[in-house]
């Protein structure tokens, strides 16, 4: 997917200089190296995160614009994406080659590019008065896909630092706020909504808060 989307670019964009790399450790080099004008990240890489390597990406290469690629279009990935310092967004579904060259041409044009489908999640996140960002502070978010892992609360405690008599609080209360009575249903409702998936889908978590 990488050397294609490369040698997408290289057509689209003749004249210019691309490059790839395969995790974000490889791309923050090369963004120091190279200072980018453009950078398309793929959201779900080997190492990390891509959104949360935005900050490093910036610090790294601060006049660069960043679009992010997902082939994820769950609820959380799309609000997390719109959410972000992202200066553009394309979902993989609707990607072509003119997609990129409209998304690469905005994006330095200093617009903001968003695909189809995340103004359209965007748009319905905004209208419904019970969507999880209404509901539920970030930290119960990022907690939400732990405890959608089907982690107990003591495996969670320890991984995020807090007591388990916390945690087991937070469960009750996100049980509570979604109109849940079960954890089987507040898995579901997890996996539903694309906050449990592979770890490097899941936000940092901090231990204050």
């Amino acid at each position: 997917m990488r050397d294609l989307l490369v040698k997408a670019c290289r057509e689209a964009m003749p004249g210019s200089v691309v490059s790839g790399a395969r995790d974000v450790a490889g791309g923050l080099e090369l963004c120091r190296i190279s200072q980018p004008d453009v950078v398309i990240l793929d959201l779900a890489l080997p190492d990390r995160d891509g959104l949360d390597a935005l900050d490093d990406l910036l610090a790294a290469s601060p006049r660069s614009k960043i679009i992010g690629i997902s082939g994820y279009t769950d609820e959380f990935t799309l609000h997390r994406a719109v959410h972000s310092k992202l200066h553009g967004f394309v979902d993989k579904n609707e990607q072509t080659v003119e997609t990129l060259t409209d998304a690469v041409a905005a994006v330095q044009n200093g617009q903001r590019y968003l695909s189809s489908l995340a103004q359209a999640a965007h748009l319905t996140q905004r209208q419904d008065p019970v969507s999880f960002d209404k509901i539920l502070s970030e930290r119960e978010q990022g907690l939400l896909g732990l405890f959608g892992s089907g982690l107990t609360n003591e495996q969670i405690a320890a991984e995020v630092g807090l007591s388990e008599l916390t945690v087991r609080n937070y469960r009750c209360r996100l049980l509570a706020k979604l109109g849940f009575r079960t954890s089987p249903e507040l898995i579901r409702y997890a996996l539903e909504k694309g906050f449990t998936r592979p770890s490097a889908f899941r936000p940092q978590l901090q231990s204050r808060g």
